[in-house]
């Protein structure tokens, strides 16, 4: 029986199925980053490894037998040229873990998984990320550029305004608009700082994308009651709205008229604070007096299963088999918006 394995690999963590030629899910594991530009090639390929040889176990087969094809679907996994590479080190390195590979960056796993005929998908996680994929096969992208000058709307980005705004007020570079009390102790006991200074380790020194990101989950968790912390959600909204406006005008007519309009897979888990992104996000894609966009309708959708089964998808398709799946189960409905339409007199 042939296997086919898929990685979903992120900035904080990674998670791998393998499928039968059937469809069905017979192996599951769970890994640290696999980020290439974060922890370099050579940890990168080892967390894949050990997550297949976890996956093969959990299957119940050889972990010396190989895959027919691996999928990795990862952030950082844009480049041609890194893809080579990472392709030649799994097999000098590694030669029973895939008879063959496909490579691609992490938009295009989550899109697979929740459909055969392409989307969108804005990604919010540790980092951020957008890409459409037409019918027709045709790509286009925003943003997906890294923390130093990127990640929009992402929980490192939530994390480092929160940080910044916290730190210009208390330099008198910045007033904030609101009181930063209830901010600024957060941020503190976050860090276990006492003094400014505290921070500086965090950012200079042992530096980890993902341990600050995780100062998001706790702003969204306690600081619905706080104004500076909600604005600060506000923000996030806005700027992954302006990736959706950024793609809008290549979207495929057919994917705008079908039911329920435009399909948007939201990935990561600042998506979990969807009412305290909302306001934001609807006021920049549909601005008062604004140039308006063609998506007159869309749908927010979760993933329910993990996007490494559009990874394995995407290996199966490259050595030319086609795995039957019902997509139905694989998405629930976030959230629904449509323009109402005015009535002529």
């Amino acid at each position: 029986m042939s296997l086919y394995g898929g990685v979903e690999g992120g900035g904080t963590g990674s998670r791998m199925v393998i499928m039968s030629s059937r469809g069905d899910v017979v192996g599951r594991s769970e890994g640290a980053a696999t980020n290439h530009w974060l922890i370099g090639m050579d940890e990168c390929v080892r967390v894949i490894n050990e997550m297949v040889v976890k996956a093969k176990k959990d299957a119940g087969v050889d972990p010396t037998s190989p895959l027919k094809c691996l999928g990795l679907s990862l952030s950082g996994g844009e480049k041609e040229s890194v893809q080579r590479d990472m392709e030649a080190t799994l097999c000098r390195l590694y030669p029973s873990t895939s008879q063959s590979y496909t490579i691609c960056t992490d938009t295009f796993g989550s899109i697979a998984t929740a459909s055969a005929r392409g989307g969108v998908v804005l990604i919010a996680g540790t980092g951020s990320n957008c890409q459409l994929v037409n019918p027709d096969g045709s790509v286009y992208s925003c943003g997906g550029w890294g923390h130093l000058f990127g990640d929009e709307g992402s929980g490192y980005w939530i994390s480092q305004r929160a940080i910044k705004t916290v730190f210009d007020a208390e330099d008198h570079m910045k007033e904030p608009e609101h009181d930063v009390s209830w901010l600024k102790q957060r941020v503190y006991e976050y860090f276990n700082m006492k003094h400014q200074h505290d921070i500086l380790p965090y950012f200079y020194g042992d530096f980890k994308k993902s341990q600050i990101a995780g100062l998001c989950r706790v702003l969204a968790e306690e600081g619905k009651g706080d104004p500076l912390c909600r604005s600060l959600f506000y923000s996030a909204g806005q700027v992954l709205a302006k990736h959706i406006r950024a793609i809008a005008s290549h979207i495929s007519a057919d994917m705008l008229s079908v039911p329920g309009g435009l399909r948007i897979v939201c990935e990561g888990s600042v998506w979990k604070s969807w009412d305290l992104l909302r306001e934001g996000f609807l006021t920049t894609l549909y601005p008062r007096g604004g140039i308006e966009v063609p998506v007159k309708e869309f749908t927010l959708v979760r993933l329910t299963q993990p996007a490494a089964i559009g990874a394995a998808l995407l290996g199966a398709q490259k050595v030319g088999d086609e795995l039957s799946i019902d997509y139905s189960t694989h998405v629930v409905e976030l959230y629904h918006h449509a323009i109402q339409r005015q009535k002529r007199l």
